[in-house]
């Protein structure tokens, strides 16, 4: 056929762009993941270990309890969002093929990523398609906002997705393609027109998901240094505890300028990791 090698290479370059924005998407959902698991277990660790020192500690400084009471606020708020969306998983989990919209495959979704999954993308994007905090959404409009992420979101080659095609940060894209099931070798790209019209909005398809690619990419390496810093300031926290519970006495006002200025330091510690908490990518 006539320009039927453009087309056909026009195609193998979508096909090719589709699969690696997916492998990207996969390695974004895995490390958002990972700081969840780092961010949950460090807000617990650090909130039992600081109570536990101020319960110890005669004379508190007002500005180390205030620090620990912040920080606890910011973990209720972290907390939240892991309830609501945990909540709505059990619900959805047993209808996620009638949740998860036309563009999403039966079984896509909580029920096949596990809430931990859109918990994950949740707490580190935090944002859904409209620009409303998925903090601030309720119950099911949350957990909306993270399938439409995992699902694929607005499906080029059919539409819908989950919550009528609204993907978390507009990341919505040609992930869903695949697996939705839907061949990108027929379909709405290949109803009607010429080869060389085909080939045009394969490549510029192909271009598109290659942008959004980039911007996973970024994402990820974000995420990785989210990851480093929470870790930096937990290991601070541990470090500056451990030295004032052996070399420091239990009276603040006994404290020698060291000793002071190693709970400062603490101080700062925590109130970094409450800024790192519930930060989200922008």
């Amino acid at each position: 056929m006539l320009n039927g090698d453009l087309k056909n290479k026009a195609l193998a370059n979508l096909k090719a762009a589709d699969k690696e924005y997916q492998t990207v998407a996969a390695d974004v959902t895995k490390k958002a993941a990972e700081l969840y698991e780092k961010r949950k277990a460090t807000a617990e660790q650090v909130i039992q270990v600081c109570e536990e020192y101020i319960n110890t500690l005669a004379n508190s400084p007002k500005e180390f309890d205030k620090s620990v009471s912040e920080f606890k606020l910011e973990f209720d708020k972290f907390s939240k969002v892991i309830q609501e969306i945990n909540i709505e998983a059990d619900k959805t989990a047993k209808i996620s093929s009638s949740v998860a919209g036309a563009g999403a495959a039966a079984g896509v979704g909580v029920a096949a990523f596990g809430p931990t999954a859109a918990i994950a993308i949740a707490t580190t994007f935090g944002t859904a398609s409209t620009g409303t905090a998925i903090s601030a959404l309720s119950g099911a409009a949350a957990t909306n906002a993270a399938l439409a992420w995992l699902g694929g979101g607005a499906l080029v080659a059919g539409g819908g997705g989950m919550a009528a095609g609204n993907a978390l940060l507009a990341l919505a894209g040609p992930v869903g393609w695949a697996i939705g099931g839907i061949a990108l070798t027929s379909g709405a790209l290949m109803l009607r027109g010429k080869n060389e019209e085909i080939a045009k909005k394969a490549n510029h398809e192909a271009a598109r998901i290659n942008a959004k690619t980039a911007t996973l990419k970024a994402a990820k390496e974000e995420i990785a240094k989210l990851l480093t810093l929470t870790q930096q300031h937990a290991d601070g926290v541990n470090t500056r505890l451990n030295f004032l519970k052996i070399d420091a006495p239990n009276n603040y006002q006994h404290f020698n300028n060291e000793q002071k200025i190693e709970l400062a330091t603490l101080i700062n510690n925590i109130q970094t990791l409450s800024k790192l908490l519930n930060k989200k990518l922008s």
